[in-house]
């Protein structure tokens, strides 16, 4: 396996967090494990990693019940059908992944929107699924211009996905520092959740909320009009950060003119 995977054991659930290696930026597709399924959480941005989250969920000798896609980021949606599950997304999240169109990986590779395309319309509310419940939340701005939040109140386990990055340097193509600021408040403000799941990086707890403000906070300071110095000077202020070329990715929408 080139990725790892972060096991915890929150009672009727376990959740299997399968972490990407840090040439996707540590992309993390989560594997809940209640007592008869698996409901899984975005589906990494190369199919072959997608195929080691199905592989190993597979070894857990219990049917993948569904697939959530928690935004319109490629690297959450590439590798959807490998999953072999109906795809559930909020509305607007669907929309926005059909507007993006094919999806084109930096090997050449073409991935047809036919393969990613949601199909099952996902409503923001509460649902017991095999005995657990899942709150689900629709946030607007930030990392992205929507996004799902999911939480398991009754095993304190709030699935943030990419509201929060563990240790990996932040994508802000998006250009909304301060809706990410206020998201994160928000998720801050919530009682009751010890274990945080992340959309990049390992599972963490509710200390990572600081680490993103502090970093959204020198972000914004350090911004500037110039990409590579902006990255030069991120990088340095964050060495042990994984994932630098996030930001040269995000940079092609900040800062355009520089292509």
């Amino acid at each position: 396996m080139n990725g790892s995977v972060t096991v915890l054991d929150k009672g009727a659930v376990r959740v299997h967090s399968y972490m990407s290696p840090a040439d996707t930026f540590h992309t993390t597709t989560q594997l809940i494990e209640t007592p008869a399924r698996i409901i899984a959480i975005d589906a990494q941005l190369l199919p072959a990693y997608a195929d080691e989250a199905v592989a190993y969920a597979k070894g857990l000798g219990k049917p993948i019940d569904r697939l959530i896609v928690t935004h319109a980021h490629p690297d959450h949606y590439n590798g959807a059908s490998r999953f072999g599950v109906p795809v559930h997304a909020l509305a607007r999240v669907s929309e926005q992944i059909v507007a993006r169109g094919d999806s084109h990986l930096p090997t050449g590779q073409v991935i047809p929107l036919a393969e990613f395309t949601p199909n099952v319309a996902l409503v923001p509310g509460t649902e017991v699924i095999d005995g657990v419940t899942f709150v689900f939340e629709a946030v607007s701005g930030g990392e992205a211009a929507d996004e799902l939040l999911i939480k398991l109140p009754e095993q304190g386990v709030l699935i943030a996905q990419d509201l929060v990055y563990h240790d990996v340097h932040l994508y802000l193509g998006n250009n909304d520092i301060t809706g990410w600021q206020q998201a994160v408040d928000a998720l801050a403000s919530e009682s009751g959740y010890d274990t945080i799941l992340a959309g990049h990086g390992a599972p963490t707890g509710p200390e990572v909320y600081e680490d993103i403000r502090r970093y959204l906070a020198d972000a914004r300071e350090l911004l500037g009009d110039d990409g590579d110095a902006y990255k030069k000077a991120i990088v340095d202020k964050y060495p042990a950060h994984v994932g630098p070329f996030i930001i040269d990715i995000a940079n092609r929408s900040l800062f355009p003119a520089a292509d």
